[in-house]
């Protein structure tokens, strides 16, 4: 079930993913709109068409039987039945065109929402798929970074104010003291994402979890001291990826001239923040880095329950919607929506802690945990189908949202998943003590 919510809010969503989407799309030329085809990007041109056939797919025609807005929509952005090497060649429409399209489906689903409390089906259906936007809208922002495009600049109206900075570091272990509880999410919970089905008791042995993600200074010293040249610190599937790349720091670091490391933010280069964490790492670089510090990642399970358990009064661990409790994402606990426009120190936030001080856990970078994505007890997919089945066994989890994800759809149940290989995401990882 998906808890009923109001049409306001529906419209609300759904006009501030789309002010994001055109927001990310500014400044661009025609040429940058198609950019190279990488397999790790598709052309912006493209995907925004895809964003908007999305919504009319799945609610205007699937659900209400409407007839198709596009002529050639189905044949053009079906992501599913086009395969991704071709998405440069189509004869897609222009821009011009393909901002009219966006904005009739748009004004479409506004059009049928009359007031109140929208349907239970309505709910879901409008939040699905403006999540999906934002999620697309997160794909932007990492284009960008990729092709070192400029920074995209968000009109005000974000939670920008209530960010409360630290003393930039955050060391040290917090003792998470494990036992029983339910991993995933329940019927009831207000909405669900296919792959969160269905909550299963599971047991947790008491661990240690760092205090907050690696710092690019931590990852310095790895990277100083020969991490990307000890072979023995990789895994075969890693030491493959490292030699295909020839990769010998982080994607996005080069040395200046003094020695010291520049990082490259969208099209500018930075002097490394060593208490900034380390982001655009890969699984294997996060492995390799844990073996060289005698750490390990945690497994999906530690994650989750350390995000998620607190004490209550009588000592007794009850489960939360997030790590400081039930009361949504806001500025003052987590750095995401984007409008930090970057990663905010590892100490900052405090107000985001769990119950035993690990800070950051929701927002800043993505964290990647040592576990594959696996289907749970239960699963059963939702309408878009191949939103999860398609990558079980393929991929590796991630928890907790970047600096770019909006926080409508995040909470410490939500699973994110990326092949190990994957580093243009804006992802990094905290570490486990490895007894």
């Amino acid at each position: 079930m998906t808890a009923q919510v109001t049409t306001d809010y529906l419209i609300e969503i759904m006009h501030s993913a789309r002010q994001r989407t055109l927001e990310l799309l500014e400044g661009l030329s025609d040429e940058q709109l198609v950019g190279p085809k990488l397999p790790i990007l598709n052309p912006m041109i493209w995907e925004i068409g895809h964003v908007a056939w999305f919504y009319e797919f799945f609610i205007l025609r699937q659900e209400y039987g409407c007839q198709p807005l596009l002529e050639r929509g189905d044949a053009l952005y079906d992501s599913i039945a086009i395969a991704h090497d071709t998405r440069w060649d189509l004869p897609i429409y222009r821009l011009r065109e393909i901002k009219d399209y966006m904005a009739r489906v748009l004004d479409t689903l506004v059009d049928r929402l009359d007031g109140g409390l929208a349907s239970e089906r309505d709910s879901y259906l409008y939040q699905f798929t403006t999540f999906h936007e934002d999620m697309h809208d997160e794909a932007f922002t990492w284009a960008r970074q990729t092709l070192a495009y400029p920074t995209p600049s968000f009109a005000p109206g974000g939670p920008r104010a209530g960010r409360v900075a630290g003393s930039g570091s955050l060391d040290g272990d917090a003792v998470i003291p494990g036992g029983e509880f339910r991993l995933g999410s329940k019927p009831e919970d207000a909405f669900v994402f296919d792959n969160e089905k269905w909550a299963h008791d599971i047991n947790v042995a008491p661990f240690r979890m760092a205090r907050a993600t690696v710092t690019c200074g931590q990852f310095a010293e790895f990277v100083e001291d020969g991490g990307y040249k000890t072979n023995s610190l990789w895994s075969e599937d890693g030491l493959a990826w490292r030699r295909g790349r020839d990769a010998s720091h982080p994607v996005y670091w080069k040395h200046d001239r003094s020695g010291g490391w520049k990082v490259r933010l969208f099209d500018r280069w930075n002097d490394l923040n060593p208490d900034s964490p380390v982001v655009h790492v890969n699984w294997h670089e996060a492995n390799a880095y844990c073996v060289w510090a005698g750490r390990r990642l945690p497994t999906e399970v530690e994650w989750e329950f350390a995000s998620t358990m607190r004490p209550g009064p009588d000592g007794v661990l009850f489960k939360t919607d997030n790590p400081w409790g039930d009361e949504p994402v806001t500025a003052v606990h987590a750095n995401m929506d984007g409008f930090g426009l970057g990663c905010a120190d590892v100490a900052d936030y405090e107000a985001g802690d769990n119950a035993w001080g690990c800070r950051q856990l929701i927002g800043n970078v993505w964290e990647w945990t040592a576990d594959t994505f696996t289907r749970f007890a239960g699963f059963v997919p939702d309408d878009y189908k191949e939103y999860s089945e398609p990558l079980f066994g393929a991929t590796k989890v991630l928890r907790g949202g970047s600096w770019v994800t909006r926080s409508r759809y995040v909470n410490a149940r939500y699973r994110n998943y990326f092949g190990p290989e994957r580093f243009d995401i804006f992802c990094g990882f905290r570490t486990c003590a490895a007894e």
